[in-house]
C-alpha cells in the first residue's frame, strides 16, 4: 500500500512531482491513531513470530522498519526498479484523459488485487497498543499518492480482515458483487468533466474544474470556461429524504458494542429523475447533521470489526446508467461523484468544514439554473481518431545521475572481460617479441616468428591471425586505447617484413602456364598469405581509434594497397574470367584440382578488402589510395564471371563475396567523398552493360530471403547515403588521422548557427525549429533526389533505344531493376526503393501522356506501370492482412494505434501530423532499424534516409496548415528538433530516448503505413486509370499491353473487380477488339477474373460463347479452354448449355486443333464426370439432369450432325477413353429411356419425349451397340403412328433408331420384326421423302433378317409397272395433275427401292411382269423413269424423274455412264435450271461422299496378316482407280467440271454451295488436277456468304499445303478471277470491307491466311506478281466503260494491298518497293505526255524559268516559294492558253493518273502505318539488316485507313466530267514533279512531313527498297533513258548550297550531266 506522502520508499518511482524526491513541505504525519491499529508493527515487535527468530546472532538493522504511517522513511528505492512505464502512465492519468491503455491497466491491477491473487498470512497475536484514541484528525493515506495510484486508490477496494475471529460479512452477503473495504471514506472527490477536443482545434482542452475558477484566470477564461461546461456537461445529483436523514442521525446515536458484527444498513435510494443541466457558476450547498458527521466517525474505527464498502465510481455510474435511458449528453464524472455521495451511509467529510451543532436539523440547498432544452442539430458525431501510444519513447537517465565512475560506461562483467582481453593481447605480444629475438639470434624460425630476410623477421600466418583476434576483442571491448604505444609499433614493425617479401613474388596468372608452373605458384601461396594477414594485423591497428600518429604509416597502407591490388590484377580477375577454352583448357583443369588453397586465398583476399572498407571510414586517406580502391571496386563489381559452376575454377559464390565487400568499400567511399559521387554513378551506369542477366545475374539475398540484382542494391545504397550528413570533423587530405568519435563524447554541442537548443525551446518556436529542420534536410533530400534521377534517366534512355532482344541489354535491365525495386518496396531496409520508383513512374507518364512517343515507348511504359501498380496494390494487401492478424490487445498500445492509422492511410484519410508523429510508424521503423544495426552496419544509410525523409515530411506537414494550434505547433516544433538532432548525429536517438522493441511484423507495417502515404502510392489510382484508359488506345499493342498490365495489378489485389467495376465492362469491350493480339490476351485477363471472382460467371459467359467463332484460332482455342473451366465450376443448366452448344459447333471449325480441342472438351464436360461408373440413386439423378442439359443443348441450334460425329469419334476404338464413354453413353440412353414416357408435358423442367426421342436418334446413329431389344420393343408404340403423320419428327426419330439398331436382332426375334414390316410396308403411301428413305432401309434390313425379299420386289415392280403404264399414256394424251402425282410417288418409291434395295436375285420376276429384257433391276428402273426427265414433261414431273434416277445412280453407280443418263444431265445443265441442276448435282454430291467415305473406310481398316498387301491396297486408296467405282467418278467429274464450277461461281445462294459441296469432295478425292480447282475456290473464298467462303477455304489451305508449287501459279489468274466475282456476282468492286473504327478486311485476306504456310520469300514474290498487276500501258487501256474496268481492278488490287496484314517488316518493304517502282517508272511516262499533250508545257518556258528561278533562290531561301507560286501561276496561264485535248485521250491519261494516285496514296499509307517513314532520303539511309526485315512490323498509333478509304471511292468519279479529269491530270503532274516537302520553312517540315509524301521523281522513296538486296533504282525520265550512267544525289534545298528542285520537267541535257556526276545513291 503506498505510503502518505510522496517522498517515501515504497511510494511511486518517478522523476516527475512524484518521482520519489522528497517535497519541499511534506505533509506532516498523523499524530495518533485510533486504539485498535496504531501503526505497522516494528521489527522488533514482530520478529520473535517470525522464521528470522530462528537466526542467530540477527541485527535489526538489517532490514529496515516498514514506514508506513510513520514519518521515517527507509531508503529510496527509485534506482532499483525501472519506472519508465510508471512514469508514462502518471503522465497521462494527469491530464485527466482516460485512454485504452490507462483503462487496461487500472483493470489489470485491479485483477491483481482481488481477494483470490493475494495470499493471506496468519502470524501470531501481538500485545495491543494501550493508546486511547486521540480526537485530533489524521490525513488520509491517499493524500500523497501520484495521480495513478490515486486512479487506482479511488476505483478500488479491496475486502480483507482483521486477524479476529470469524464474522460474516453482512454487505458481502447481501451484495456479492461488491467490493468491500475498511479504508476510511475518501476525504473529497474531485470531480472533473472531461472536454473532449473537437474536430477542429489543434490543442486538448484543459480540464474544467466543477468548482469556480481560480483568481488566476481571466473573466473571459472564466465565462468561456463557464459556458463551455454549461453547453457540454450535465450530472444528476440524487439527494436523500428527510426520512433517510432522520435514520442516518438516529444510527450514529447507537454505540455499538466492540464485539457487535452487526453492521448498519444504509436504507436504499431513491431513484432520481433526470435533473437540469449542471452550471458551475451556482455550487449545491449540502449540510449534513453532526449526527451524520459522527456516524461516519464511528465506521472510521477499526475495533468495531465491521466490514465497510465505498462504491467505486464507475461501478456507481454504470448502475445509474442502466436504471435511467441514456439522455442526449452524458452526465460528467461530478454527477456519478454526487449520486455515490447521496447513497453511502457515510458522507464525505469536507476538509477546513467547521462542526454543526447537534441541535441545528440538516439543511439541503441546491440552486440549479434554467437552461434552454437541448437541441441535437447543435451537434454531430465524431469519428474516433487513433490514439498515439504516449508511454512508448522515454528519455533516458543522464550519465551524470548514475553513482559511481564506471570509466567503461558498462557493467562490472564488461570491465573484467576487458581487463583480461588487454592481458591476453600483452601476453601474446611479450611472447612474439621474445620469439624474435630468438629467431634472430639463431637464424631459425618458430612457430610464431619466420625469418624473411637477415636481419628481418615477420609474424607467421598462423600468429598474424591471432593478433588480429586479440586487438578486434580489445577493439570491441573499448580497452584497445589503454594498450601500450611501443608494443603495438613493434607489432607493426614485425608485420612489415611479410608486406616487403610479398612484394618480390611473382604472383600472375597466365593462360600459358603448365603444370610446373602452378605448382611453382602454388609454394608462392603461403608466403602470400602470410603477408596479407600481416597487412590485414597493420590494417586492424589503424582502426582501433588511437590518436598516435605514430601508428598511421602511410607506407604501410600503401604497401598493403599494392598487395591488395596486384592479388586482384594478378590472380582474381584472371582466376575468375578463365574458362575450359582450348589454349587454357590444361591450366583450368589444375586450378581446378587445387582448389582448397585457391579458395582460402580468396577469403584472406576479401577480409583484406573488407578492412581496408573500414581503414577508409576511421581515417582520411590520400586520393591516390581513396581512387585506387574505387577502380577495385568497380572492376569487382561487374566482374564477368561463369554462367555454369562447371565453367568456373571455384564456386562463383566466391566471388560473390568479394562483390559484396566491393559494394561496401565503395558506399564508404561514396559517404566520405561527396566530390567523387558523380563519377562514382558514372562508373557504374556506365559499366550496365556488363551485368549478367536471368536468374543468375540475382545472388544479392535480403533479410526475408528473396534475391536481387548486386547492382540494384548498390544503387538503392548510394542513393540513400546520398541523403545522409557527412561528418562536420575537418579531414586534410593525406593526413592519416582517426575520425573523432563525437558519439561516444557524448551529445555533441550544436553550432552556434542554431538557435533552437532543446525541445522546449523548439515547441515554443516552434517556426524556427521548423526552418531550421528544412534547412538541413532539404538539401539532403534534394541530393537523394537528384542522385536516383540521374540513374533513372539514364536507364530509361538507354533502354528506349533498345530491344529486349537486341544486342544491348538495357531494355531487359529496366525490366529487372523496377522488379528489383518493387520487391524491396516495403522492406524498411531499402526505403530508396520508393524513391527510385516514384521518378521511374514520373518518366512513364510522360511516355504515355506524349503523343509523339513511339509504340513501343508507350508499350515500355505500360509494362513498367503494371509492375509498379501491382507492387503498389501487393503492399495495400500486405497492410491489410497484417492489420487483420495483429495483435490490437498489447500493452502499450501500439498495435491499436498501427491499426487505426493503417486503416485511415488505406482510405488516404489519416492526418498528416499522425503520420509524423514522435511515436508514429516513423519512429517505430528507426528503432527497428537501430536495433538490428550492430548486426548489419549496412542499415546506417537506410537509418540517414528514414530521418531525412521523416524530417522533409514533417515540414511538410507545417507548411500545409494555415491555422495555428498551439499543441499541435508546439509537437511539431519539439518534433523538429529532435529530427535535427538525429541528422546531425545518428545515435542521438538511442543515447537520449529509450523505445520499446519493435517486433519485425511492427516494423514492417509501420514503414508500409508511411509507404500509403507517399507519392508513389498515392498515385496508384492514377496508374490504374491509364492501364485502363490505355485499353481503348488506337493501337493494338498498346491495348494488350495494357490488358497485361492490368493484369499484374488485379493478381495482387482483386478487390479492384468488386461492385459495379469498370475494368469488367472495359475488358469486355477489349475482347471483341479488332485485333487478335488485343482479344486473346482479353481472354487471358477474363480467365484471370473469373478465377479471383467466381461471381463474374454469369455475366462474362456469353462473351467467352462468342469468341468460339473468333478470326484468330488462338483465341477461339482460349476461350474454349476457359469456358471449360467455367462449365466445370458452375452448375447452371443455362449457362452450361450455352457453352457446350458453342463448343459442338466448333466440331467443324476449319483449323484442325480447333476442332479436335472441341472434341476434347465436350468429351471432358459431357462424359468423363461420369466415367466412374456409379448406380447409386445420385448418380441417376445426375445422368438425369445431364440427359435434359443434352436436350436444351440440341434445342438451341442445329447441332444434330455435329453431336452423331462427336460420339463416333469417343466411341471409336483407337480412342483410349472409348470403353468408358461407352459405358456412360449406355447409362444416358437407359435414362433416355425412363424419361421417354414419364414426361409431364407441364413440367417444363424436365424434356419432352418428343425431344428426348431426337436424342436418342443422335445415339443410336453414333452406336447402335447402346440399345438393346427392350428398348426398341417399348418404341413399338411410335411405329403405328407413323401412318397418322401425327409428329413427322417422333417417326423419323424412331425409324432411325430401328434402322440404326435393327442389324444387330437375330432371327430369334423374327415376329417383331414381321410385325414391324407388317406397320411399316403401308406407309410408303403418305410418308415425306426423307422419313421414305429411312422406312426403305429398315424394310430392306428386316428381309435381310428374315431373309426374304419377295416384299420388296412385289412393290418395285408394281411402282415400275404402273411408271410404264403412264408413260404409255403420255404418249396419246397429256397427263393431268393426278396422274404427275402419281408419278411422283410411283418415281419416288421406285428410286429409294433402287438405292436401298438389291433385287438382282428377283431381275426374271421384273422382266416377266414388266415385259422387258434388262440385264440389271437398277438399269431397268432407270431406263424406265429416264424418259420422263425430257423437256417435253411438266417440271414437277422432270424433277421427280431426275431425283428417281439420281437415287438409283447413286447406290449403282456405273448408270452414271450410260448414255441416256449423262446425255440427260447434260440437257438439264444446258438448260440451266436450277430445280433440275439441283436434282443433278444431289445426286453426284450423295454419290461422291459415298465414295468418299468408302476409301476412308478402306483406309483405316486394320491390317492383318499380309501387311504388306494391305499397306499397298491402302496406298491404292488415295489415288483414281483406288476404290471400284473411281473410274466412274472420273468420268462423270470431267465431264461436268466445268457445269459445276459454272453454278458455284454464278451465285451465292444455296444452289451454288451445293456445287461448292460437290467440288469440294471432288478436291479431296483428287478426280482433277490441282489448278482446275483452286483458282475456283480462291475466287470463292471472297464470297459474302460465310458457308461458301468457309469450305472454299479449307479446300484451298488442303490443296495449297499438298500441291504448293502447282497451285501458286495461278494465285495471279485467281486474283483477276476473285475480282470479276465481286465485280459481277457480289455487286462490289472495293478490295474490302468495312467492318466499323476504322478497320478495313482485304477481301483476299483468306488467300495470305493460306500464304501464311509458306516461306517469307515465296509470299514477297506473290506480292510483287500482284504489285506487277497494277501496271498498264496507257495507250491500250480499254475505255469503253464509263469507268475503265483497269482502273477498277487497280483499285481492288490497290486496297488489298494497303489493308494486307503483313507478317514481316520485309514483305511491308516488298509491296512499298515495288508501287513506288512503279509509279516512277510508269508514271513519268504518264506525267510527261499529260504535261505535252494536256498542260501544253514547251521547253523554251521551262529554260527562262529555270534561270529566273536560280536568280531568286540564289537571294534567300524564302523567295523560292514565291518563285515556285510565280511559276505555277505562268503554268496556270500556259494550262489556260493550251488548245483543248481530244476527250478521249484525256480520259485515257486521267484514268492512268487515277491508278498512279491510287497506288501512290496506298504507298503513302503503308509507309505512316509502320513506320517506315516518308520523308525519303531524310530519314531512311541505312539498309535494314536481314534479321530486321524478319521482324514482325509494328503499326504506327493513330493511324487509320479511313483517309485512303475515302480516296479510292472518289478518284474514279472524277472521270465523269473534264473539269475533274483535268484536276486530276494536274494533280498528278505536281505529283511528280514538286516535293512539297523542299518548298516549305524550317518550322514547317516536320508537319508536312507527317501530312504529304516527297514526290516520287524526288529521288528519295525510290531509292529505299525495304527487304531490297541491291541498291535502289535511280530516278528515269522515261523509258527510253534506261541506259543512261546514274545521277548524283542533289542538294536538298534546304541545305547550304542546295540546288532547288525546278517546276515541271527538265532539260534532258540537264538531267544526263546529273546522272553523270555520281552513282552515290540512298539506302534504306
Amino acid at each position: 500500500m503506498a505510503n502518505s506522502w510522496s517522498g517515501a520508499h515504497n511510494g511511486p518511482p518517478n522523476n516527475n512531482n512524484w518521482d520519489g524526491a522528497p517535497q519541499a513541505n511534506p505533509p506532516p504525519p498523523p499524530v495518533s491513531q485510533p486504539a485498535g491499529f496504531a501503526r505497522p508493527f516494528t521489527l522488533a515487535e514482530v520478529l520473535p513470530y517470525t522464521p528470522f527468530s530462528a537466526i542467530a546472532p540477527f541485527d535489526s538493522s538489517v532490514l529496515p522498519s516498514p514506514s508506513i504511517g510513520s514519518a521515517s522513511p527507509a531508503p529510496p528505492v527509485t534506482d532499483l526498479i525501472p519506472s519508465l512505464d510508471f512514469e508514462s502512465l502518471n503522465q497521462e492519468a494527469s491530464t485527466n484523459t482516460a485512454s485504452r491503455l490507462l483503462q487496461q491497466t487500472v483493470g489489470q491491477v485491479q485483477r491483481l488485487l482481488e481477494r483470490g491473487n493475494i495470499p493471506e498470512y496468519k502470524f501470531k497475536t501481538g500485545p495491543r497498543a494501550t493508546t486511547s484514541p486521540s480526537p485530533a484528525k489524521h490525513s488520509s493515506l491517499a493524500a500523497g499518492l501520484s495521480p495513478f495510484s490515486k486512479m487506482v486508490h479511488d476505483s478500488t477496494s479491496i475486502p480483507f480482515r482483521y486477524p479476529t475471529p470469524d464474522t460474516p460479512t453482512p454487505a458481502a452477503n447481501n451484495h456479492p458483487n461488491v467490493i468491500t473495504t475498511p479504508v476510511p471514506t475518501k476525504q473529497k472527490i474531485s470531480a472533473k468533466p472531461v472536454i473532449k477536443k473537437e474536430p477542429g482545434q489543434g490543442k486538448k482542452l484543459s480540464s474544467i474544474p466543477a468548482n469556480t475558477p481560480g483568481p488566476s484566470a481571466s473573466p473571459a477564461t472564466s465565462a468561456n470556461q463557464q459556458a463551455h461546461a454549461a453547453n457540454k456537461a450535465r450530472f444528476e445529483i440524487v439527494l436523500p429524504t428527510k426520512k433517510e436523514l432522520e435514520q442516518q442521525a438516529g444510527l450514529a446515536n447507537i454505540k455499538p458494542h466492540p464485539s457487535s458484527n452487526v453492521t448498519p444498513r444504509a436504507p436504499p435510494a431513491p431513484v432520481a429523475p433526470p435533473t437540469p443541466a449542471y452550471h458551475p457558476q451556482y455550487q449545491p450547498q449540502v449540510q449534513h447533521s453532526p449526527q451524520v458527521q459522527r456516524q461516519a466517525q464511528v465506521q472510521h474505527q477499526p475495533q468495531v470489526h465491521q466490514q465497510h464498502q465505498v462504491p467505486q465510481q464507475h461501478q456507481v455510474q454504470q448502475q445509474r446508467s442502466q436504471q435511467h435511458p441514456p439522455q442526449p449528453a452524458l452526465p460528467p464524472l461530478s454527477s456519478a461523484v454526487a449520486t455515490a455521495a447521496s447513497r453511502t451511509a457515510t458522507p464525505p467529510e469536507r476538509p477546513g468544514s467547521q462542526s454543526i451543532s447537534s441541535s441545528q436539523k440538516p439543511v439541503i440547498a441546491i440552486e440549479l439554473p434554467k437552461t434552454k432544452t437541448f437541441d441535437k442539430n447543435e451537434f454531430t458525431v465524431v469519428a474516433d481518431e487513433p490514439e498515439e501510444p504516449a508511454n512508448l519513447p522515454l528519455k533516458k537517465r543522464k550519465h551524470g545521475d548514475i553513482d559511481g565512475d564506471d570509466i567503461y560506461g558498462e557493467s562490472l562483467d564488461l570491465r573484467q572481460r576487458a581487463d583480461a582481453a588487454l592481458h591476453d593481447l600483452r601476453v601474446f605480444l611479450h611472447n612474439a617479441f621474445q620469439a624474435e629475438n630468438a629467431v634472430l639470434a639463431r637464424r631459425q624460425g618458430n612457430d610464431m616468428v619466420v625469418l624473411v630476410s637477415e636481419n628481418e623477421a615477420t609474424l607467421t600466418a598462423t600468429a598474424q591471425s591471432k593478433a588480429q583476434a586479440l586487438l578486434g576483442k580489445t577493439i570491441t571491448l573499448n580497452c584497445f586505447k589503454t594498450a601500450p604505444l611501443e608494443e603495438l609499433l613493434h607489432l607493426i614493425r614485425l608485420s612489415e617484413g611479410a608486406l616487403k617479401l610479398a612484394e618480390t613474388l611473382d604472383i600472375k596468372v597466365d593462360e600459358t602456364w603448365v603444370a610446373a608452373d602452378v605448382e611453382q605458384w602454388l609454394s608462392q601461396l603461403p608466403w602470400l598469405e602470410m603477408a596479407i594477414r600481416a597487412g590485414r594485423t597493420s590494417l586492424r591497428i589503424m582502426c582501433g581509434g588511437r590518436q598516435e600518429k605514430q601508428l598511421y604509416s602511410q607506407d604501410t597502407i600503401e604497401h598493403c594497397l599494392d598487395l591488395f591490388k596486384r592479388i586482384i590484377d594478378g590472380i582474381v580477375i584472371p582466376i575468375a574470367e578463365l574458362r575450359a577454352t582450348p589454349g587454357a583448357n590444361e591450366l583450368f583443369k589444375t586450378l581446378a584440382q587445387n582448389k582448397k588453397k585457391i579458395v582460402a586465398l580468396f577469403n584472406d583476399c576479401q577480409k583484406l578488402f573488407s578492412i581496408m572498407a573500414t581503414l577508409i571510414s576511421s581515417i582520411d586517406t590520400s586520393d591516390a589510395v581513396t581512387n585506387t580502391l574505387e577502380f577495385t571496386a568497380s572492376r569487382l563489381i561487374f566482374m564477368e564471371t561463369a554462367h555454369a559452376e562447371k565453367d568456373s575454377v571455384i564456386d562463383t559464390q566466391k566471388f560473390d563475396g568479394l562483390r559484396l565487400v566491393a559494394m561496401d568499400m565503395l558506399s564508404q567511399i561514396f559517404l566520405l567523398n561527396p566530390e567523387q559521387r558523380k563519377g562514382i554513378f558514372n562508373e557504374i551506369l556506365s559499366s550496365l552493360e556488363k551485368l549478367p542477366l536471368g536468374k543468375r545475374a540475382r545472388t544479392f539475398k535480403l533479410v526475408d530471403g528473396t534475391s536481387i540484382q548486386p547492382v540494384s542494391a548498390l544503387i538503392m545504397r548510394l542513393v540513400q547515403t546520398s541523403a545522409g550528413k557527412v561528418g562536420d570533423a575537418g579531414r586534410g587530405k593525406g593526413n592519416t588521422m582517426p575520425v573523432e568519435d563525437e558519439a561516444a563524447e557524448g551529445p555533441r554541442r550544436l553550432p552556434q548557427s542554431f538557435s533552437i537548443q532543446d525541445e522546449e525551446h523548439g515547441a515554443s518556436q516552434h517556426r524556427i525549429a521548423i526552418q531550421e529542420l528544412d534547412d538541413v534536410s532539404e538539401a539532403l533530400i534534394k541530393t537523394a533526389t537528384n542522385s536516383a534521377s540521374d540513374v533513372v534517366q539514364f536507364i530509361v534512355s538507354r533502354a528506349l533505344k533498345s530491344t529486349k532482344s537486341g544486342d544491348t541489354p538495357y531494355r531487359n535491365l529496366l525490366d529487372m531493376f523496377v522488379e528489383d525495386f518493387a520487391l524491396c518496396l516495403d522492406n524498411p531496409d531499402w526505403p530508396a526503393a520508393e524513391l527510385l520508383l516514384r521518378i521511374f513512374m514520373h518518366l512513364m507518364f510522360q511516355l504515355i501522356e506524349n503523343d509523339k512517343q513511339p509504340v513501343t515507348a508507350k508499350n515500355m511504359a505500360l509494362e513498367l506501370l503494371g509492375s509498379m501498380g501491382a507492387a503498389v496494390s501487393k503492399l495495400r494487401g500486405h497492410v491489410r492482412k497484417g492489420v487483420s492478424s495483429l495483435d490490437t490487445q498489447d500493452s502499450d498500445g501500439l498495435g491499436l494505434f498501427l491499426s487505426d492509422l493503417a486503416a485511415a492511410a488505406l482510405e488516404l484519410k489519416s492526418r498528416p501530423e499522425q503520420m509524423v508523429a514522435w511515436t508514429g510508424p516513423y519512429r517505430a521503423t528507426l528503432e527497428h532499424l537501430e536495433s538490428r544495426f550492430s548486426e548489419d552496419p549496412h542499415l546506417a544509410s537506410a537509418i540517414s534516409f528514414l530521418v531525412s525523409d521523416w524530417a522533409s515530411k514533417t515540414c511538410k506537414t507545417y507548411d500545409d496548415y494555415e491555422d495555428d494550434v498551439a499543441e499541435r505547433d508546439h509537437e511539431l516544433g519539439r518534433l523538429a528538433y529532435r529530427l535535427r538532432e538525429m541528422i546531425h548525429d545518428r545515435q542521438w536517438l538511442s543515447r537520449e530516448y529509450s523505445f520499446k522493441d519493435i517486433s519485425q511484423s511492427y516494423a514492417r507495417l509501420s514503414y508500409s503505413i508511411t509507404l500509403l502515404r507517399s507519392p508513389l502510392c498515392e498515385a496508384f489510382n492514377t496508374i490504374l486509370n491509364i492501364l485502363l484508359n490505355s485499353m481503348a488506345s488506337d493501337q493494338p499493342t498498346v491495348r494488350s499491353k495494357s490488358l497485361k498490365s492490368v493484369n499484374q495489378v488485379l493478381e495482387t489485389d482483386p478487390s479492384i473487380l468488386d461492385g459495379d467495376s469498370v475494368v469488367v465492362q472495359l475488358i469486355l469491350r477489349c475482347s471483341n477488339d479488332s485485333s487478335t493480339q488485343v482479344r486473346d490476351s482479353a481472354l487471358g485477363l477474363i480467365g484471370k477474373c473469373i478465377s479471383m471472382r467466381p461471381a463474374l460467371e454469369e455475366q462474362i459467359t456469353p462473351t467467352v460463347v462468342e469468341r468460339f467463332n473468333d478470326a484468330g484460332h488462338g483465341v477461339r482455342k482460349r476461350a474454349m479452354k476457359l469456358a471449360k473451366d467455367i462449365y466445370l465450376r458452375n452448375s447452371n443448366r443455362t449457362l452450361r448449355s450455352t457453352i457446350a452448344n458453342g463448343l459442338l459447333h466448333r466440331i467443324q471449325d476449319p483449323e484442325e486443333s480447333v476442332r479436335e480441342l472441341a472434341k476434347q472438351v465436350i468429351e471432358e464436360i459431357w462424359f468423363a464426370p461420369f466415367h466412374s461408373g456409379q448406380t447409386s440413386a445420385a448418380s441417376k439423378i445426375s445422368l438425369a439432369d445431364h440427359v435434359s442439359l443434352m436436350v436444351q443443348t440440341v434445342n438451341r441450334g442445329n447441332v444434330v450432325s455435329v453431336l452423331d460425329k462427336v460420339l463416333q469419334a469417343l466411341l471409336a476404338p483407337s480412342n483410349k477413353t472409348a470403353q468408358a464413354s461407352l459405358e456412360v453413353c449406355t447409362k444416358l440412353v437407359e435414362s433416355m429411356f425412363d424419361l421417354v414416357d414419364s414426361s409431364d408435358p407441364e413440367d417444363t423442367t424436365k424434356p419432352s419425349g418428343r425431344d428426348v426421342l431426337q436424342i436418342l436418334m443422335i445415339f443410336a446413329k453414333a452406336e447402335a451397340s447402346l440399345f438393346t431389344f427392350e428398348q426398341l420393343r417399348l418404341l413399338r408404340p411410335y411405329i403405328s403412328s407413323i401412318r397418322s403423320n401425327e409428329d413427322p419428327a417422333v417417326s423419323k426419330a424412331v425409324v432411325v433408331i430401328y434402322r440404326r439398331v435393327l442389324p444387330q436382332l437375330s432371327s430369334a426375334h423374327s415376329q417383331f420384326l414381321t410385325e414391324v414390316r407388317s406397320e411399316l410396308m403401308p406407309t410408303m403411301t403418305t410418308v415425306s421423302r426423307p422419313l421414305m428413305n429411312e422406312v426403305m432401309a429398315c424394310l430392306w434390313i428386316i428381309s435381310g433378317l428374315l431373309d426374304t425379299s419377295e416384299h420388296m420386289a412385289r412393290l418395285a415392280a408394281s411402282s415400275l409397272r404402273n411408271i410404264q403404264a403412264l408413260h404409255a399414256k403420255s404418249k396419246t394424251q397429256p397427263l393431268d395433275t393426278r396422274t404427275m402425282r402419281q408419278f411422283e410417288r410411283y418415281s419416288l418409291i421406285v428410286g429409294m427401292a433402287g438405292k436401298h434395295f438389291n433385287l438382282d436375285s428377283h431381275l426374271d420376276f421384273f422382266n416377266k411382269m414388266l415385259k422387258t429384257n434388262g440385264s440389271s433391276v437398277s438399269k431397268l428402273m432407270v431406263d424406265l423413269v429416264v424418259p420422263f426427265a425430257a423437256p417435253s414433261y411438266h417440271m414437277d414431273m422432270r424433277k421427280a424423274a431426275l431425283d428417281s434416277v439420281g437415287l438409283v445412280c447413286q447406290a449403282w453407280p456405273r448408270n452414271y455412264v450410260s448414255a441416256n443418263v449423262y446425255t440427260t444431265f447434260q440437257h438439264v445443265f444446258d438448260e440451266q435450271v436450277p430445280v433440275l441442276e439441283a436434282m443433278v448435282l444431289r445426286s453426284f454430291k450423295e454419290f461422291l461422299l459415298t465414295e468418299e467415305k468408302r476409301s476412308e473406310e478402306a483406309a483405316e481398316a486394320p491390317t492383318g496378316m499380309n501387311g504388306g498387301a494391305k499397306q499397298e491396297k491402302k496406298r491404292e486408296l488415295t489415288v483414281i482407280g483406288g476404290t471400284n467405282y473411281d473410274d466412274v467418278a472420273s468420268a462423270t467429274t470431267h465431264r461436268f467440271l466445268k457445269e459445276i464450277i459454272r453454278i458455284a461461281t454464278a451465285t451465292q445462294d444455296n444452289h451454288a454451295f451445293l456445287a461448292v459441296e460437290v467440288l469440294a469432295s471432288i478436291n479431296r478425292q483428287g478426280l482433277v488436277h490441282p489448278k482446275e480447282t483452286g483458282v475456283t475456290f480462291i475466287t470463292l473464298e471472297t464470297s459474302s456468304n460465310p458457308r461458301i467462303s468457309e469450305l472454299a477455304f479449307l479446300e484451298h489451305k488442303a490443296l495449297h499445303a499438298k500441291h504448293e508449287t502447282v497451285v501458286e501459279r495461278e494465285y495471279v489468274k485467281a486474283v483477276q478471277s476473285a475480282f470479276a466475282y465481286q465485280r459481277d456476282i457480289v455487286k462490289d468492286s472495293r478490295g474490302a470491307i468495312a467492318t466499323g473504327n476504322g478497320v478495313f478486311t482485304p477481301k483476299l485476306h483468306l488467300l495470305m491466311e493460306v500464304l501464311k504456310i509458306s516461306k517469307s520469300k515465296n509470299r514477297q514474290k506473290f506480292l510483287e506478281k500482284l504489285c506487277g498487276q497494277l501496271d498498264f500501258d496507257v495507250g491500250k487501256l480499254d475505255m469503253g466503260e464509263r469507268v475503265p474496268s483497269h482502273v477498277v481492278y487497280a483499285r481492288f488490287v490497290t486496297e488489298c494491298l494497303a489493308y494486307f496484314e503483313y507478317l514481316t517488316v520485309g514483305e511491308v518493304g516488298c509491296v512499298v518497293g515495288a508501287l513506288e517502282r512503279l509509279v516512277t517508272g510508269t508514271g513519268a511516262g504518264v506525267a510527261q505526255a499529260i504535261e505535252m499533250e494536256v498542260l501544253g508545257f514547251r521547253v523554251d518556258v521551262l529554260e527562262e524559268e529555270e534561270q529566273q528561278q536560280q536568280q531568286v533562290l540564289g537571294e534567300n531561301r524564302q523567295a523560292a516559294g514565291a518563285a515556285a507560286g510565280s511559276l505555277s501561276s505562268s503554268s496556270v496561264n500556259q494550262l489556260q492558253e493550251a488548245p483543248r485535248v481530244e476527250l478521249e485521250k484525256l480520259r485515257r491519261l486521267t484514268a492512268g493518273a487515277v491508278v498512279l494516285l491510287g497506288v501512290w496514296e496506298a504507298r503513302t499509307y503503308l509507309r505512316r502505318l509502320y513506320g517506315l517513314g516518308i520523308g525519303g532520303r531524310r530519314e531512311n539511309k541505312v539498309k535494314m539488316l536481314g534479321k530486321d526485315l524478319s521482324k514482325a512490323p509494328v503499326k504506327a498509333q493513330g493511324v487509320t485507313g479511313e483517309k485512303l478509304w475515302e480516296e479510292m471511292g472518289v478518284l474514279g468519279e472524277r472521270l465523269g466530267s473534264r473539269e475533274g479529269m483535268m484536276g486530276v491530270c494536274r494533280g498528278f503532274v505536281e505529283l511528280m514533279n514538286v516535293d512539297k516537302e523542299f518548298l516549305v520553312g524550317d518550322e514547317d517540315e516536320e508537319g508536312l512531313m507527317e501530312e504529304g509524301g516527297a514526290s516520287p521523281m524526288s529521288g528519295g522513296e525510290d531509292d529505299e527498297l525495304v527487304g531490297e538486296r541491291k541498291r535502289g533504282r535511280k530516278r528515269k525520265s522515261d523509258a527510253g533513258s534506261q541506259g543512261t550512267p546514274g545521277k548524283k544525289k542533289r542538294g536538298r534545298s534546304g541545305s547550304m548550297g542546295g540546288q532547288p528542285r525546278k517546276r515541271g520537267r527538265p532539260k534532258k541535257v540537264a538531267r544526263e550531266e546529273e546522272e553523270g556526276e555520281g552513282e552515290e545513291g540512298d539506302w534504306f
